[in-house]
């Protein structure tokens, strides 16, 4: 007598779930070493400097200047938002 349907019985796709299984495994065993390095380093991902020095004190006024007018230029902010910005960044350098 015959158990199975004629078609490779039940055996015949273990190896691809054992491999299915292995590839798995293998895959959450990095993405937790690496999720756990991340946290031991302090490193936050977003390209952001942790520690090291600080810019010199003139570079981020002129950058966030530098910036304000860009986004003027390519109209994403009017003129009264761009005057009022700017009054609020020569506020902040003295």
């Amino acid at each position: 007598m015959m158990w199975d349907s004629g078609m490779g019985g039940g055996m015949g796709w273990m190896w691809f779930f054992w491999l299915l299984l292995i590839v798995g495994t293998v895959v959450i065993v990095i993405v937790l070493v690496l999720v756990l390095l991340k946290a031991l380093t302090g490193s936050s991902g977003d390209g952001s400097r942790q520690g090291g020095s600080a810019p010199p004190t003139g570079a981020r006024p002129r950058r966030s200047r530098e910036i304000l007018e860009e986004r003027y230029a390519r109209g994403e902010i009017s003129t009264e938002e761009f005057s009022e910005r700017l009054r609020t960044l020569e506020e902040g350098d003295r």
